[in-house]
């Protein structure tokens, strides 16, 4: 007869071990987080689907627009490679192969891929309004690169997966009946996304616009900008509808309040590097 308590055990003590092997410091904060999988096999993955995107999209054939997010991505990749020195972690820069495109598309929509591959679309550039908004949004989504969210999330999925294949293991050779089981698994998947998922996005959230603010101003960008932006991000979405970029980045009155909590120390960042 097979023990299921023996397996559960020896199933934990292998899980745990990784976990702690896998644990490392996010940049900027310290927080330990989850990273399940090495940085060039989810860059290789980021690229791979950037390329598709890119296929797929219509480049903005605007040159001055175009030339611009490309302006602003070199002096906030250079601002990324700036602060990976100060924290001690120079060899992580090199895994970046930066690309900055600008798509032709109403969406109001930004992103920074694992592996630096950035997409900004020209609905946005209403809402930033200037070169130091491109750069407060661009500050914001490089900073969840630095931070390796992209890895932390696919790791989550995978811990949150592995758990449920163990729960449904052990309910089937538990003989549980099927009203039993659904429940259980029903109430899996709720709490992993409620209770882990979801938290951690908007502990990702919180850490991308801290390190944000601080790459816009050693990028020499004064970082008052992303408090502004947020607050025109929180307009555009009181007119009705939510942009994609606001269903994954919500923008709140938290939010605006941590921003300028943020801000003195974005401040001396600034005058560091610009003397203003």
């Amino acid at each position: 007869m097979i023990n299921f308590n023996k397996i559960s055990k020896l199933f934990l003590v292998i899980a745990l071990t990784y976990l702690l092997a896998a644990c490392s410091p996010v940049i900027g904060t310290g927080r330990s987080q989850l990273n399940l999988v090495s940085d060039a096999e989810i860059n290789e993955m980021a690229a791979a689907q950037y390329s598709e995107l890119l296929k797929e999209s219509h480049l903005s054939s605007d040159r001055k627009k175009s030339s611009l997010i490309k302006k602003v991505g070199a002096r906030i990749s250079q601002a990324a490679k700036r602060m990976m020195d100060e924290y001690g972690r120079s060899q992580e820069i090199d895994n970046f192969k930066w690309e900055f495109n600008l798509i032709d598309s109403e969406e109001v929509n930004a992103f920074c891929m694992p592996g630096g591959k950035v997409a900004f679309y020209t609905g946005i550039l209403d809402v930033c309004e200037s070169e130091a908004g491109i750069a407060a949004v661009m500050g914001h989504e490089v900073a969840h690169a630095l931070a390796r969210h992209g890895n932390e999330r696919v790791s989550q999925q995978m811990m949150a997966g592995l758990g449920g294949n163990l729960l449904n293991i052990g309910l089937q050779l538990g003989g549980v009946s099927t009203g039993t089981y659904e429940l259980a698994m029903t109430a899996f998947t709720l709490g992993a996304q409620y209770g882990v998922l979801l938290p951690y996005s908007r502990a990702h959230e919180s850490e991308a616009d801290r390190l944000g603010m601080v790459l816009m101003s050693m990028a020499g960008y004064d970082p008052q900008e992303a408090i502004d932006l947020w607050v025109r991000m929180g307009k555009l979405s009181d007119r009705g509808g939510v942009p994609y970029f606001l269903s994954t980045h919500p923008s709140d009155s938290q939010r605006i309040k941590n921003l300028e909590k943020y801000l003195p120390d974005a401040k001396a960042k600034f005058t560091a590097y610009t003397g203003k």
